[in-house]
């Protein structure tokens, strides 16, 4: 999967206070017209520009590629129960064959079996695994998954957000993005 940006759009890449991106995937962006409001509600403070400029008979501006929030947003402890989220965590892959198309999830035990639907019993699956796996225990049917069910951190889907970049990215952006990622030597 990956965030359809269109480099005329000429979107803003969103950096909290601390000069980290608000979310990786999806990465943070605003519009040049999100990011101009925020420039004059004294929101951001720009860190980048594009080559383009906007103008009005009163008015002339360079778009801003790179903001940065003047307030610090702390981020959420734990992130929301989402199927995106279940995903995000098993990196868009079944978490029995590794196929990465029609993803649904899976209870790794059966609510029949009193399973519940919670981080720590949802997997990704894809349809014809679930199907397969239908009301089974894993035990019954051979089918463990290859990430056993968990918690993530906001941390841990950052991690996994930054393996999905999307389509586009502006030069700008590259100097906030992977900041932290180990160095080749």
């Amino acid at each position: 999967m990956t965030l359809a940006v269109s480099p005329d759009a000429c979107p803003a890449l969103v950096l909290n206070a601390d000069y980290r991106p608000l979310s990786y995937y999806p990465l943070s962006l605003w519009s040049w017209q999100d990011a101009i409001k925020a420039i004059f509600l004294d929101r951001v403070n720009v860190l980048s520009h594009y080559d383009r400029r906007v103008k009005s008979p009163s008015f002339e501006m360079t778009l801003p590629s790179v903001v940065c929030l003047k307030t610090y947003v702390k981020p959420a402890r734990n992130p929301a129960f989402t199927r995106f989220n279940v995903f995000l965590r098993d990196r868009f892959s079944c978490q029995y064959c590794g196929a990465r198309e029609e993803l649904t999830f899976d209870h790794v035990v059966p609510r029949s079996r009193g399973g519940q639907t919670t981080w720590d019993n949802i997997v990704a699956a894809c349809s014809p695994c679930n199907l397969k796996k239908g009301g089974q225990m894993p035990v019954d049917c051979g089918m463990w998954p290859a990430q056993p069910p968990f918690q993530p951190s906001i941390q841990d889907l950052h991690r996994n957000g930054r393996a999905f970049p999307p389509n586009y990215l502006h030069d700008s952006w590259l100097d906030y993005l992977y900041w932290d990622t180990e160095l080749e030597p």
